[in-house]
C-alpha cells in the first residue's frame, strides 16, 4: 500500500528535517514536492530572500526562523570574541545548523529552505552533515538552480543542436587556475557573479584566452518581475553597464547570472526573450480591491508580467438593523422563497455567516433555486457547496440576469417570492425588473459598504506621484473611493475601466480613460489592459525606442530607473 500524504510526514520522536530548494525567485517554480513539505512543516528556517516565496505555502501557526540572523539562547545576535557580529562562514554555518538541530530534537518537522538548489548552496551540505552526525533524519527536495532557471527566463538556451559543452563557475570564489581552464574552452559558460563584479569576470576570461567579441548576457533579478537583461560582448559589457547607469547596490552587490557564448547572441535572444517581452512586464498595477476579492484578477495580471498591488477602497460592515436579515434567513429555511439571488461575493459571505451563526449549512438551500451574477459570485457559492441554477448567459450584471430570469408562472412556481440579499447602496434595477416579471421581492440589506481607511503613506504617494503604471477601476464607487482616500492617480498612469458608467465617473474626476473592457468582466478588463500594453510595446520596438513602463515617463523617473 502506498503511503498517504499524512503518513508521508509522520515524524519520529527526534524530528525530521527537509532541505528544500526554493528556486531562483519566481514563486511558481516551487516543485509540487516542495509545496507538500511546506504544508506539513512545524518550523520553517529560511533566508530573507526566499522567505516570502516559501511562507505562502506553510500552514497557519508555523514557527518561522530567520537563517540570516542566528540567535543565541538569550535571543540576541551571536557575537564574536571581539564583540563584532559573526561573519559569513563557519559561525553562520554552526549557528544555522544549531537552529535546525534544536528544532528537530524537539520532535518538529523542520523545513530548511535555501535559494536555488540545496546541492549548490554554500552551507546546506555542512548542515546535512551536522544532522547526520546527530542522528536526525533528513531528506532533500531539489530546487531549480539560478544558473539554469535564470537563463531560461532570459531567453538564453545553454546548449544548441551541436550539443555545446556547458560549464558553470562562481566568479566570487573562482581561482586563477579555474579562469584559465574555462577561458581556454569555447563552450557555453554560465557565470554566477554580482552586477558590480561581472565586468571584472569578463576581463578574466579575455585574459585567459576568450575572444573579446564573444557574446554574453547579464541578467539581474532573474525569474522575477524585476528581471533585466543586458546583451553585450566580453569586451563591451563594462561600457554597456556604464551606459545603462546602473546604480551601485547599497549592500555591496546584486547577484547576477552571466551567460558567455554564441547561445547568448543578442539576435537570438531577441527572438527567445519570452519573459521580459510579456505585455505588462514589470508594470505596477493598482487593483482597488481586497486581496480576497482580487485573488484571481491578480493571478491573471501576474501571468501578463505585471506586479499587482491591492488597495481596498470599500469596507464591508454588518447592517445597522440585522433583524430583517435574520427573518429572511429563517424564511429561507421554512420555505418562504422560490428563488434566492446573489449579486456579489459579499452577499454570499453575509448569508453564509448567518447560516453558520444558526448552525446551518448548504443543505438549507434544498428545494430553492439559486441565481448568481458574475463568475466570482458563482465560485463563492460553489465553495459554499451550492451550485447556482441560473447565471446570466450574457452580460454579468443585474440587467443580464433579468434577460434570463423566467417570468412567474403560478402553474410551475408554487411560491412567488424571491430573497435578494444585497448591499445598502444597491440600485433598484433588479428589484423593479423582477416585479415586472411577476415576482414578489424581499429586498434585504445583507451588508453595508463604507469607504475604506486610507492606504499607507507610501502607497498614497505612489498613486499621486505616478509610481503605478496602471489602475483598474471595476465600478464607479472604486473611482470615487480611491480618489477620496488616496488622491487622484497621476496623469502618466494608464486608467482602465470596466464599462461606460465607470469610465464616465473617472472622467468626471478629471481622469483620462485609456482602456475599457469589451464587456463588464474584471478578467476581460485585465485582458484589455494586456492588449494595450502589447500594442504600446510593439510601437516602441517598431520605432526603435527603448521599451519603458508608463511610470518611467514621469519627471525624475529616468534617474530612478537605473536601479533594477
Amino acid at each position: 500500500m502506498s503511503p498517504t500524504a499524512s503518513n508521508h510526514f509522520a515524524v519520529p520522536a527526534h524530528g525530521h528535517v527537509t532541505f528544500l530548494g526554493a528556486g531562483p525567485g519566481d514563486p511558481g517554480l516551487l516543485t509540487l514536492r516542495a509545496v507538500e513539505a511546506l504544508a506539513g512543516a512545524d518550523v520553517l528556517i529560511a533566508e530573507p530572500d526566499v522567505l516570502d516565496v516559501v511562507r505562502a505555502h506553510a500552514r497557519v501557526g508555523v514557527t518561522v526562523l530567520d537563517a540570516a540572523s542566528p540567535r543565541s539562547p538569550s535571543g540576541a545576535p551571536d557575537q564574536a570574541a571581539d564583540g563584532a557580529s559573526t561573519a559569513v562562514g563557519g559561525p553562520v554555518l554552526r549557528d544555522t545548523a544549531n537552529l535546525v538541530m534544536e528544532a528537530a530534537r524537539g520532535g518538529k518537522r523542520v523545513v530548511r529552505a535555501v535559494s536555488g538548489d540545496p546541492g549548490l548552496d554554500t552551507y546546506a551540505a555542512g548542515e546535512m552533515l551536522v544532522c547526520a552526525s546527530g542522528g536526525v533524519p533528513f531528506e532533500v527536495v531539489p530546487g531549480i538552480a539560478a544558473a539554469v532557471g535564470v537563463p531560461a527566463y532570459a531567453g538564453v538556451p545553454l546548449r544548441d543542436e551541436q550539443g555545446t559543452d556547458v560549464r558553470f563557475v562562481d566568479a566570487r570564489t573562482a581561482s586563477e587556475r579555474c579562469w584559465s581552464e574555462v577561458g581556454a574552452s569555447d563552450g557555453t559558460l554560465v557565470v554566477s557573479a554580482t552586477l558590480e563584479t561581472v565586468a571584472a569576470a569578463a576581463g578574466e576570461l579575455v585574459a585567459a584566452g576568450r575572444k573579446p567579441d564573444t557574446p554574453l548576457t547579464v541578467t539581474v533579478g532573474g525569474t522575477t518581475t524585476r528581471q533585466r537583461t543586458w546583451s553585450a560582448t566580453l569586451g563591451t559589457i563594462a561600457q554597456a553597464l556604464k551606459q545603462a547607469k546602473v546604480l551601485p547596490a547599497p549592500d555591496g552587490g546584486r547577484p547576477v547570472i552571466a551567460v558567455v557564448g554564441e547561445c547568448s547572441a543578442a539576435a537570438q535572444r531577441d527572438r527567445l526573450s519570452w519573459f521580459e517581452s510579456k505585455p505588462l512586464f514589470g508594470w505596477r498595477v493598482l487593483v482597488p480591491r481586497t486581496k480576497e476579492q482580487a485573488a484571481s484578477l491578480s493571478d491573471q495580471l501576474r501571468s501578463y508580467g505585471a506586479v499587482p498591488h491591492e488597495v481596498p477602497t470599500i469596507a464591508v460592515e454588518p447592517p445597522r438593523t440585522p433583524q430583517q436579515m435574520e427573518r429572511a434567513v429563517k424564511g429561507l429555511v421554512t420555505g418562504r422563497y422560490e428563488w434566492i439571488a446573489f449579486t456579489s461575493v459579499n452577499a454570499v459571505k453575509a448569508v453564509r455567516e448567518k447560516f453558520e451563526e444558526y448552525g446551518l449549512d448548504a443543505r438549507a438551500f434544498a428545494g430553492i433555486k439559486v441565481a448568481a451574477v458574475g463568475e466570482q459570485t458563482a465560485a463563492a457559492l460553489v465553495a459554499f457547496g451550492v451550485k447556482p441554477d441560473l447565471v446570466p448567459s450574457g452580460e454579468q450584471s443585474a440587467a443580464g440576469l433579468l434577460e434570463d430570469w423566467p417570468p412567474y408562472d403560478p402553474v410551475f412556481d408554487p411560491i412567488d417570492r424571491v430573497f435578494l440579499p444585497r448591499a445598502d447602496i444597491a440600485t433598484e434595477t433588479l428589484v423593479a425588473g423582477l416585479i415586472e416579471l411577476g415576482w414578489e421581492v424581499d429586498d434585504v440589506t445583507a451588508y453595508r459598504t463604507v469607504r475604506a481607511s486610507p492606504p499607507p503613506a507610501d502607497t498614497r504617494e505612489a498613486i499621486k506621484g505616478g509610481g503605478f503604471d496602471a489602475v483598474l477601476f471595476t465600478s464607479s464607487s472604486t473611482v470615487r473611493n480611491l480618489v477620496g482616500i488616496a488622491g487622484k492617480p497621476h496623469n502618466v498612469t494608464v486608467i482602465a475601466c470596466i464599462g461606460p458608467a465607470t469610465a464616465k465617473t473617472a472622467e468626471e474626476h478629471g481622469l483620462r480613460v485609456d482602456v475599457m473592457a469589451p464587456e463588464p468582466s474584471v478578467h476581460k478588463l485585465a485582458a484589455a489592459l494586456a492588449d494595450f500594453g502589447a500594442a504600446r510595446r510593439d510601437a516602441a520596438v517598431e520605432a526603435g525606442e527603448h521599451v519603458t513602463r508608463p511610470s518611467e515617463r514621469r519627471p525624475g523617473a529616468r534617474r530612478r530607473r537605473a536601479t533594477p
